[in-house]
């Protein structure tokens, strides 16, 4: 397999000024599925770092008294306690907006503090454009004197409240706020990566890039005194970085980016970044059999239009999508332009596929909606990603993202032929959870028809018992088909031209799109 078929090259990254390679071949990756999974693995990692170990972390969200396990240690305890035993604790949290507006400034804030107090340094970065997010959400773990156990963790979970659930799904105690369809302790999704080898050097580098930008973390005046006051606008130069980790596995890995362009430009990418959404692109031409798409949104006919293309183009591709049934905070304060980009982005999937597109919801088996925080593709079997991107404008143009995007060099022995092992692992392991099957139970699934018809026959069950009103022994499942958003219910405000020029399906405001080529 060649992997600058599926990969992007340096030049079509289309960011000349970055540090990163291409791509790292000789990787180990493994899919983290559920925040339990990844927060104890973390947990591990955080309490053996010790002097002159290299602990750095990205987060849009952090929560100090979120618990990495049932009986502890609270995230700020964990990074609190690897600086106070003399490992190197360096932070990049988004200076988020109000918590009045159901975001998380203060917490944020406060889980900076806590590491400062430790002899760690977290700086709340504001370097974005108006309106906009750092989304990345990743930590690194090097080990000088035993480079074989570093560890970089690369996905869609924040360290904050609601992420510390199960396959049981049952929610994490520690709640968010959520709209209250969700219960008390909502059901969450979602995806992390560990990357073991030498692309644990290349997401070091990403969290250098921005760790070295001269700008100051945020222009605001009472900003910067409160942050000088409380000495969290100290920037301590990193150490040398040291050599990347050797070879762990047959994996290739390409970090993905969205950067967005900025008047005041990132040294490390001062026209943007737009890597996320050009690999989307670039592999949607060669997909041919199934795209399997996990994803927080599904918004925007202009994100979803590669989609469209690629089902147009192949008769016989297939296309299956989980997302959230209802919205989150971020849906609610978007109001109906929420609706409207959904709507628009799956009319135009079916116009485009038709019965070869289904989209599907998750509940848990006590019936309560599953809300899906991952953004995991995989396409043809081939090609996987897991990162912070969601499928809309937003990730593909405005904030922040990192996305890990994998190429098994060994190939999968199950029929039929051309599949990767990573790759297919990764979707049957999220299909068996999705199914109620057994993990050793999915060979059938390898063939895409399969797997498209096995989808739709569980979600006809559960639905039929739920029509049903509930009778009988509930069929096995967690799978819901997804409700088709009605666009007739906005035809007052689809039809003024004020509302559609002014605000993004994304709640952008429209004087905020600047620079959207993918």
């Amino acid at each position: 397999m060649d992997l600058a078929d599926w990969f992007l090259t340096d030049e079509e990254r289309g960011n000349p000024s970055t540090r990163l390679g291409a791509w790292t071949t000789g990787n180990l990756v493994r899919p983290l599925i559920h925040g339990a999974a990844y927060f104890a693995e973390l947990k591990e990692c955080l309490e053996s770092a010790r002097e002159d170990d290299l602990v750095l972390f990205a987060d849009w969200r952090g929560d100090p008294d979120e618990r990495l396990t049932d009986d502890g240690p609270r995230i700020s305890d964990a990074l609190a306690g690897a600086a106070s035993r003399g490992a190197l604790v360096r932070g990049l949290i988004w200076r988020s907006h109000l918590d009045a507006l159901r975001f998380s400034a203060e917490e944020n804030r406060h889980l900076g503090e806590k590491i400062e107090a430790a002899g760690g340094q977290a700086l709340l970065d504001t370097r974005v454009r108006p309106g906009g997010a750092h989304h990345q959400k990743f930590v690194v773990v090097r080990r000088p004197g035993d480079p074989d156990r570093d560890v970089a963790f690369v996905g869609g979970v924040d360290l904050c409240h609601s992420r510390r659930d199960d396959a049981d799904h049952h929610g994490d105690p520690q709640a968010a706020p959520m709209p209250d369809v969700y219960g008390e302790s909502p059901p969450w999704h979602d995806v992390q990566a560990a990357i073991h080898g030498p692309a644990v050097a290349e997401v070091e580098t990403v969290f250098r890039e921005r760790w070295e930008d001269p700008a100051p973390e945020t222009r605001q005046p009472l900003r910067r005194l409160r942050d000088h006051l409380e000495r969290m606008d100290d920037v301590p130069p990193l150490p040398p970085p040291g050599p990347a980790p050797g070879r762990a596995g047959t994996h290739a890995v390409q970090l993905l980016r969205t950067y967005p362009y900025r008047r005041r430009p990132y040294p490390f990418a001062p026209r943007g970044e737009r890597s996320v959404a050009r690999a989307y692109r670039k592999v949607l031409r060669r997909a041919r059999s199934l795209v399997y798409l996990e994803d927080q949104y599904l918004w925007s006919t202009e994100v979803i239009e590669p989609f469209a293309e690629a089902l147009e183009r192949e008769d016989e591709l297939r296309m299956i999508v989980v997302v959230p049934r209802h919205p989150d905070q971020d849906g609610w304060l978007a109001g109906p332009a929420s609706l409207i980009g959904r709507a628009e982005a799956l009319a135009r999937l079916t116009e485009a596929g038709g019965d070869r597109v289904a989209v599907y919801d998750l509940e848990n088996h006590a019936g309560t909606p599953v809300y899906v925080h991952a953004k995991v593709c995989v396409v043809d079997d081939v090609w996987a990603s897991v990162g912070s991107d969601n499928v809309n404008l937003r990730s593909w143009t405005y904030d922040s993202e990192l996305s890990c995007a994998v190429l098994d060099e060994e190939p999968d022995p199950r029929p039929p032929a051309g599949g990767r092992r990573f790759a297919r692992d990764l979707r049957l392991a999220l299909s068996a959870e999705h199914l109620d099957r057994d993990s050793a139970d999915v060979d059938d699934l390898c063939d895409p028809k399969a797997a498209f018809e096995a989808f739709a026959e569980s979600a006809r069950r559960l639905e039929f018992w739920h029509r049903g009103e509930r009778r009988g022994a509930r069929p096995p499942g967690r799978l819901r088909p997804h409700p088709a958003p009605e666009l007739g219910r906005f035809r007052k405000l689809l039809a003024m031209p004020l509302y559609r020029a002014a605000v993004d399906p994304d709640g952008r405001p429209a004087a905020l799109r600047r620079s959207r080529r993918f």
